[in-house]
């Protein structure tokens, strides 16, 4: 990996660098990224969902000398392991995103895509800012990702679902590794020729994908985590080997963790120390930079 100081980026577009995780705000580092470099940027960027989202990870263990009556009548006391958190409340949510979107669209290369991902509180605003920055003739797709758990609402429908917004720099001449993707078993396959169901289906652009567990082998303990199976998707369609992926709101690594198993190269960028420390973990990465502190 590359070293890097404060303010002293190198030219992706010349170097042999293969990783770099970055520990910055984002809008101090992209102005350093060379333009029409990146080949994929997918950004989870927060949801304006006006609290502090938290997660914290918690050990029980048994012991004769607590009054906490568990299974069976044992006693046991509990010690938190860890705890991550980030604010995700903005008084102008576009004003804070809309200006990390319209450098995205410098950065990427001509055959570039930028995929964002958001829920249901500002995806109708970002897609209208969009449509301006990318052009509309650029928009490639709405894709819905699908889940069932976590609470519901008894006074409305039950949120589960995302929204991620896919455009292209120059649709027409973008990435789109169609015979990549990784197929899917049909819902009805006794619609189907034996040799259809027997292949899959490429898959639509509604995605049922199950969350993260709380005890799945993917969790990090970061919240609002997501699933590996959505990057690979996203990675393996719209990026070829050796191509640069762009995550400036990294979290949990999840981007950064796929994009190395898929034998990209990535750039990871996030403010929160606990995100870096949990992404530096995950994909067992010696150095870390602290662009701009």
């Amino acid at each position: 990996m590359c070293s890097s100081q404060a303010f002293d980026f190198p030219d992706i577009t010349l170097s042999n660098c293969s990783d770099l995780l970055i520990e910055a705000d984002a809008e101090d580092v992209l102005d350093f990224l060379p333009d029409n470099s990146i080949d994929l940027i997918y950004i989870d960027p927060p949801f304006n969902t006006g609290s502090t989202q938290r997660l914290a990870s918690i050990k029980a263990e048994q012991d004769t000398t607590s009054v906490r009556a568990g299974f069976g009548g044992r006693t046991y006391k509990t010690t938190l392991v860890s705890s991550h958190s980030y604010e995700d409340s903005f008084s102008d949510y576009l004003g804070f995103l809309l200006p990390l979107l319209e450098r995205s669209y410098k950065l990427l290369a001509s055959h570039g895509t930028l995929y964002v991902h958001l829920d249901y509180r500002e995806v109708h605003y970002v897609k209208v800012e969009l449509d301006q920055i990318f052009g509309r003739s650029n928009f490639m797709n709405e894709i819905i990702w699908a889940y069932d758990f976590g609470g519901r609402s008894k006074q409305k429908w039950p949120a589960k679902h995302d929204t991620i917004l896919a455009y292209a720099k120059d649709l027409g001449n973008h990435i789109f590794n169609y015979e990549a993707i990784e197929r899917i078993p049909y819902m009805a396959p006794g619609l189907v020729t034996k040799e259809k169901a027997s292949k899959g289906k490429v898959p639509t652009d509604v995605w049922w994908q199950t969350i993260v567990h709380t005890t799945g082998k993917e969790r990090t303990g970061y919240p609002t985590q997501k699933p590996e199976a959505i990057l690979r998707r996203i990675i393996e369609a719209s990026s070829n080997p050796g191509a640069w992926v762009l995550d400036f709101f990294a979290g949990s690594g999840t981007t950064a963790c796929v994009a190395q198993k898929l034998g990209r190269r990535f750039i990871a960028v996030d403010r929160n120390p606990e995100a870096i420390k949990i992404i530096k973990n995950r994909i067992n990465m010696a150095n870390v930079h602290k662009f701009g502190c």
